[in-house]
């Protein structure tokens, strides 16, 4: 699956609990460059890094990731 493929909410997300990239970074383990990777979709997030991101934004998977079917 392309990086593309795969849609996400992560910004919007983040902007809800008030966050930094950097701060989420930090709370799942990962660098700042790694979640603005994520967020633009130039990287597809391992199965265990989306689960982090998921609990650390209090939100499922499913709401944080989808297939962007174009």
């Amino acid at each position: 699956m392309s990086p593309s493929a795969l849609g996400n909410r992560l910004k919007e997300m983040r902007a809800r609990h008030g966050l930094t990239q950097a701060q989420l970074a930090e709370a799942v383990g990962v660098t700042r460059k790694s979640i603005n990777t994520v967020e633009n979709r130039v990287f597809t997030p391992s199965t265990v890094l989306a689960l982090k991101l998921a609990a650390a934004l209090k939100v499922s998977v499913e709401e944080l990731f989808y297939l962007d079917e174009e």
